[in-house]
This record gives C-alpha cells, sequence and structure tokens, in this order.
C-alpha cells in the first residue's frame, strides 16, 4: 500500500497554519467545500425545520377528537425534536461564518416542505407525513452533496435524517391507527 503523503501533519506546521489563519474560525485549509454555498444550502434547511416546528406545535394545540391526546403529545414531542434539529442546524451556520435566518419574511419560499393545516386529525398526520418523507429525501441529497467536503455538515445531517425517518414511520403507524388500513406494501 502506497502513501502519497504521511498520516500525520507535521505540528509544527499544523500550529502556524492555525495562526495564521485564526480569522477563519472553525474553516481551516482542509475543508474542501465552498462555505458560502453550504451556508446557503443550510439555510434552506432551518427554513425547514422552522416550518415543522410550527406545523407541528399548530397541530399539537388544534388537534380535537376522541383519540386527539395521544396524537397531540407525538405532535409535541416532533414539534420539540424539530426545535432541535433547528438549534444544530444555526449553530452549523454560525460556525461556519454565516448568520442564520430566521426572519419570518419569506419563510414559507426558502422551506422544502409546507406549511399545510390539515382539517382535521387524519388530514394533519397525512400532511406531517409528506413533510416528513419531504425532509428525508431532502436530507438524503443532502448527505450525498456534503460527503467527504464537509463531513461536520454531513454527520450533522445524518444524524437528523434519522430522526425524520422515526417521524416518517410515527405519522405513517398513526394514519394506519386512525384509518385502520396499512399504507406500506406488505403491512
Amino acid at each position: 500500500m502506497k502513501k502519497d503523503q504521511p498520516f500525520l501533519t507535521d505540528v509544527r506546521e499544523l500550529r502556524s497554519r492555525a495562526r495564521a489563519s485564526i480569522k477563519d474560525g472553525a474553516i481551516t485549509p482542509a475543508y474542501k467545500g465552498d462555505v458560502s454555498q453550504a451556508i446557503a444550502i443550510l439555510q434552506t434547511v432551518l427554513a425547514t425545520e422552522i416550518v415543522c416546528v410550527l406545523r407541528y406545535t399548530m397541530n399539537a394545540i388544534a388537534a380535537t377528537g376522541i383519540s386527539s391526546e395521544s396524537v397531540k403529545k407525538e405532535f409535541e414531542e416532533h414539534a420539540k425534536e424539530e426545535q432541535e434539529h433547528m438549534r444544530r442546524v444555526a449553530e452549523r451556520i454560525n460556525q461556519l461564518g454565516g448568520a442564520p435566518d430566521f426572519n419570518p419574511e419569506g419563510l414559507a419560499s426558502r422551506s422544502a416542505s409546507q406549511y399545510v393545516q390539515g382539517a382535521n386529525l387524519v388530514e394533519m398526520i397525512k400532511e406531517n407525513l409528506i413533510a416528513e418523507r419531504i425532509a428525508c429525501e431532502h436530507y438524503r441529497e443532502l448527505v450525498r452533496y456534503f460527503g467527504e467536503n464537509d463531513p461536520t455538515t454531513r454527520v450533522m445531517l445524518e444524524g437528523i435524517l434519522v430522526n425524520e425517518e422515526e417521524h416518517a414511520n410515527d405519522m405513517h403507524d398513526l394514519l394506519v391507527a386512525h384509518e385502520g388500513k396499512p399504507m406500506l406494501p406488505g403491512s
């Protein structure tokens, strides 16, 4: 096995480079991504998470019906988890030297998912399942995009994706429970 470069960097050189580019914060010469593009992409992810927080929060408040209490609790739990995603993404934007965009103006157009209020409990569950499916596809695409060029962002998005897949599964299970029929093939 031939090595083009030694595994370890010369410590003196590493220290020298760190001091020379201190103004760049967490972005070191080893960062291979396009910082401004990463920030722009993460701004859309941030908007998506904010919309999800708002939708789940509204659903947790507005859900009514004979079996709504357990669904309300599920919506509330998802709202809290989406808020944690929002914070993680905002922190990453900050680490990359950007300013997270929490401005509500234009939020819906910056988001991958939509803010759709369902008229009843089943419609709320369906809209949340649709939004989670959008998020899953979006995050898979972003994980591939960031790849090895920005492993910190990729790992963060992979962690969020795991949670979004759990949310989609939860919404699917609720939909089956409330409609009385399996939606997935083989279910």
